[in-house]
């Protein structure tokens, strides 16, 4: 279990800001690198607090729903932050929605107001045209004739008087953050203002990452997505300085840690593998990063990485049900670089390994990750079925593979549903995949189960090949052999496809459950033919 955090005095959004603004003043909090935008501690609460105002002439009162359709943009945490101060709860939506992913969410989260660019407003408007629920449309860039309000104008038109909601206490609910699983709807994780306190504590302890007001962090991760939202509420904890990209591009991506002498980032999903393809510069080394977050760092590269930048990048796992739940520690991390450690339980947080009838298994032994503690979701909004299935006895099962060593260290396996079952054979897909990736010509590969009438399942291999003049069944067949040499038998994959990219998701994991949309010729390992 991890120690027990010492929790600061903050009893909510409302006190963060003002605390911060108190501490830090005219420092700068947040610069957005695409608009050359900076501000201040200062101007975050007065911007947030005028956010606030806005918020309070449309309507919006304690518990109501704010929906976020932006990129990254100032207007983006300060509309977050601004309905924190009043109570009201903030639903990101992905900017790239369109009609049917757009409508479900905001309906579903009930939001009485959007707030998003001109460039949406048509589509927005046709949702409120086809269905029942009435919604207010805000636009922050220009007016829009079927919109109802440009921030600008509503800007002019109020003053600083938003109501002080000294009752808006911590556990009062600050997101409903939807997850896109691979199988049915979106659901929504209720995260409270307490939720985004103790991740931004945590942050701030020596033991795990150490942010303080010397630091100057960067996020290159859509606002609506996690990582942004976190960021901003450890620089309003901690006082360092938060750097913005509009959107993570490998090729700029090491100039811009260069420039702002970041001292510490989180990446995640596919980042690292594309990173370590840029041209090699030969003043890459030469910045103030101490420290990197990743989640899944892929075990073949992780030694890599370390040397080509010089600077530790350590392991942290999370989800977006229960937050920043293990990290490895600096004292260890030497030890376990490139072996799928992924760490020890953060602090007030209780990590576990559980078969499937939820009963504890011994070290060594692979099952459920499972974890309890403060700082998690209160549910799924609207889902008590699905939040119950998740939620047993005080434990959350978070639907990973996992074990631990004698030293209670935590190994990363897969995912439950990952799992491929071939002859009786249960298959990690992420093994595969690793050993596919350590054949020097792959860059990147994903292998998915497919229906079989003998076997129950087969593997099929999505594979991106580097450069190469090889004709692609010679390529197949040494990445088979070299297969055969790493694994056993039943875990090679029988079916092998060749893709210029592969799907991924906005944290730019693979997103498997997309790879059977495009149909494209594949080859089979036993017929030695071509599909």
């Amino acid at each position: 279990m991890g120690s027990e955090l010492k929790h600061t005095e903050i009893k909510n959004v409302h006190h963060l800001i003002i605390r911060a603004a108190e501490k830090w003043g005219n420092k700068t909090a947040l610069l957005f690198d695409e608009t050359e935008e900076s501000f201040s501690f200062h101007e975050v609460k007065k911007n947030a607090e005028h956010m606030a105002s806005i918020l309070t002439k449309l309507g919006i009162n304690t518990g109501d729903k704010v929906a976020i359709m932006l990129q990254n943009v100032p207007e983006f945490p300060f509309t977050w932050l601004a309905s924190g101060l009043i109570g009201a709860v903030t639903v990101p939506l992905n900017y790239r929605y369109q009609t049917f992913d757009a409508s479900y969410i905001i309906h579903h989260s009930e939001s009485k107001v959007v707030i998003t660019t001109a460039e949406k407003v048509e589509m927005l408007d046709m949702i409120r045209i086809k269905n029942s629920h009435e919604f207010t449309i805000i636009t922050t860039d220009q007016a829009h004739q079927k919109a109802d309000g440009f921030l600008k104008d509503l800007q002019q038109e109020i003053e600083n008087k938003y109501p002080l909601q000294q009752h808006v206490y911590s556990e009062r609910l600050m997101n409903i953050q939807y997850t896109s699983g691979t199988t049915g709807k979106p659901k929504g994780c209720m995260l409270s203002q307490f939720y985004w306190i103790n991740i931004a504590e945590k942050i701030a302890n020596r033991s795990l990452i150490g942010i303080n007001e010397n630091d100057i962090s960067l996020t290159s991760q859509p606002f609506y997505y996690m990582d942004p939202q976190w960021n901003t509420m450890a620089v309003l904890l901690n006082g360092a300085t938060l750097v913005i990209l509009d959107r993570f591009s490998p090729s700029v991506f090491w100039k811009k840690v260069q420039e702002y002498d970041i001292t510490f980032f989180y990446v995640l999903g596919n980042m690292p593998v594309l990173l370590l393809k840029m041209p090699i510069t030969q003043d890459e080394k030469n910045h103030r990063v101490r420290f990197i977050g990743c989640s899944a760092i892929p075990p073949h590269i992780h030694h890599q990485i370390e040397k080509r930048w010089g600077v530790p990048w350590y392991e942290v796992f999370g989800m977006t049900e229960s937050g920043y739940d293990i990290s490895m520690r600096r004292e260890e991390h030497k030890q376990y670089v490139g072996t799928n450690a992924i760490g020890r339980g953060a602090i007030d947080r209780e990590v576990r390994i559980m078969n499937e009838d939820g009963e504890l298994l011994e070290r060594g032994e692979t099952g459920e990750l499972v974890f309890r503690g403060k700082g998690m979701m209160d549910g799924y909004y609207k889902n008590p079925e699905a939040t119950k299935a998740v939620l047993k006895n005080g434990w959350f099962h978070t639907g990973d593979l996992a074990y631990m060593n004698e030293e209670g260290v935590v190994f990363y396996v897969g995912r439950i549903k990952d799992m491929i079952r071939r002859s009786g054979e249960n298959i990690a897909a992420a093994e595969v995949e690793e050993v596919i990736m350590l054949y020097e010509k792959v860059e990147i590969s994903a292998c998915t189960p497919v229906e079989d009438e003998i076997r129950g399942e087969e593997i099929k291999a999505y594979i991106v090949l580097k450069e190469t003049s090889e004709n692609h069944t010679e390529v197949i067949k040494k990445i088979i052999n070299h297969c055969e040499d790493n694994l056993a038998s039943f875990k090679v994959p029988r079916y092998w496809e060749i893709r210029k990219t592969l799907p991924t998701t906005p944290s730019e994991r693979i997103a498997k459950h997309r790879l059977g949309e495009e149909q494209l010729r594949y080859y089979d390992r036993l017929n030695e033919t071509w599909n």
